[in-house]
């Protein structure tokens, strides 16, 4: 029995594989069937295709247009190993005339490069550079897939789910990070039938893993690291992040290119995670409200300040933020905090504020790919509330304003955005018509929904939670 991650066994025949392949694609967009030889990882993906409602007739879109894909490369953390796969592809794309591509965790295309026939054949597919390749968008190919199932896949032909893809022939592996296995993005192989040699797989991958310890030698103390558990701290306040690495589909932490610059990751988690000197730490709740806080005022806070942003009860005693300043520096060091204002000594990069200077250069695609939700989402202080509203607000105000179906999608099937009537409401207006219905039946119900809500006298703008910022109906 052949390897099910290759697409072509050793022996067959690639001609007749593809028209197998293209009978089995046409059993299964007509009526569901999964047909021989139909592997097992291709089958899955098509009907996680059909479940998304993917068209077998979709062609890429352009969601980063410069000088927004431009910004978000330079900052992205796989522009730092673009050397190590130019060196390793650069000859063996060039030799078959084949493609080299780098995309991003939510698989858009940062880098398409080989040979000029070939990249003009890609760019009439929109396999260019800031085309959204997810499977959600364009079905089943080898780096959407890859960074939706996390592991290298090989997509021969008619495996592709979009028939304009048929031609083609791609392998794929994700790369992440190489301590806390955050995935960054994948490297792919994209050309013609000649790919889909086993050699070809493998290939692919032994590049990824090179591109990992490439990372891994450039900063051990890596900012773009947010939960590395090799350097996880101990002590009162610190967590071991050896269960935290399971998130390691969180999109990407602020300041990815920074070398020295300590880093705070505080969005879409209640404990935020600090990278400082070398080694990360995982604070405790008010721990990480206190540097969330710092984070944004680098200029400092008075005592009074902090107390104000961080107590919801005004009456709270000097003393007990004394106390808390106090644990803090026993925590992180005795250097790491400066006092009157207080502040961080070293600059400190937080994810939230990279999002924010995305969203005000009107980069919304880069902002959302490092917004993987809510600021410490849990959290009750007056100042940490006010902040993630000014966000989420934010983002979401841009997300509309950018009327794209894409991004729209993306919000609305988020858990802080799937009950947004105003984004599902802008997400039917950007579909066509025929691909409206899910969206109007989901706004029609939410609507209904808030309508009770209203009619018991329930505030518009409270939500269910701390950090909602919209209408939301009753849960269950």
């Amino acid at each position: 029995m052949g390897d099910p991650s290759v697409a072509l066994p050793g022996g067959a025949d690639p001609v007749e594989r593809g028209r197998e392949l293209r009978r089995a694609h046409e059993a299964f967009t007509v009526d569901g069937r999964v047909e021989a030889p139909v592997r097992a990882v291709i089958a899955k993906s098509w009907r996680r295709c059909a479940r998304a409602r993917v068209s077998p007739e979709c062609t890429a879109r352009v969601e980063l247009a410069e000088p927004e894909l431009r910004a978000y490369r330079e900052v992205h953390p796989l522009a730092r190993v673009m050397p190590v796969f130019r060196e390793l592809v650069g000859a063996f794309a060039a030799h078959g005339a084949h493609l080299l591509a780098v995309c991003d965790a939510r698989g858009t295309l940062l880098w398409v490069e080989g040979e000029s026939a070939t990249l003009d054949r890609a760019r009439g597919l929109g396999f260019v550079p800031g085309a959204r390749w997810s499977e959600s968008a364009m079905g089943t190919n080898a780096p959407g897939t890859a960074v939706a199932v996390g592991e290298p896949v090989q997509v021969f032909g008619a495996e592709h789910f979009s028939r304009h893809v048929h031609p083609w022939t791609c392998a794929a592996a994700p790369v992440r990070h190489p301590r806390t296995g955050r995935l960054l993005g994948a490297v792919d192989i994209t050309g013609g039938d000649g790919l889909a040699h086993p050699h070809s797989l493998a290939f692919v991958q032994a590049v990824a893993r090179a591109a990992e310890a490439q990372l891994a030698l450039l900063d051990p103390g890596d900012a773009g690291n947010a939960g590395d558990p090799a350097g996880a701290a101990g002590g009162a306040g610190a967590v071991p992040l050896a269960a935290d690495t399971a998130h390691s589909a969180t999109p990407p932490a602020p300041a990815y290119g920074a070398g020295a610059a300590d880093s705070l990751a505080a969005l879409g988690r209640d404990e935020a995670l600090l990278v400082t000197g070398g080694r990360t730490v995982r604070l405790g709740h008010r721990h990480s409200e206190i540097v969330a806080l710092l984070a944004h005022h680098p200029e400092g806070l008075s005592g009074e300040e902090l107390s104000i942003a961080l107590y919801e009860d005004e009456r709270v005693a000097p003393v007990t933020l004394r106390a808390e300043m106090s644990r803090l520096r026993s925590l992180l060091g005795p250097r790491a905090l400066l006092s009157r204002p207080y502040r961080t000594a070293a600059p400190l990069e937080a994810d939230f504020t990279t999002v924010i200077r995305l969203l005000a250069a009107g980069a919304v695609s880069a902002a959302l790919g490092g917004y993987p939700g809510p600021l410490l989402p849990g959290s009750r202080a007056p100042g940490i509330v006010r902040l993630r509203r000014r966000i989420e607000d934010q983002a979401r105000a841009a997300v509309i304003a950018r009327a794209d179906a894409g991004l729209l999608a993306d919000w609305v099937c988020s858990p802080w955005g799937e009950d947004d009537p105003a984004v599902w409401r802008a997400l039917a207006a950007a579909l066509p018509r025929e691909g409206r219905p899910v969206a109007l039946a989901r706004l029609r119900a939410l609507d209904a929904e808030l309508g009770d809500v209203r009619l018991v006298g329930r505030p518009s703008r409270t939500g269910t939670g701390a950090g909602a910022t919209y209408p939301q109906p009753a849960r269950s």
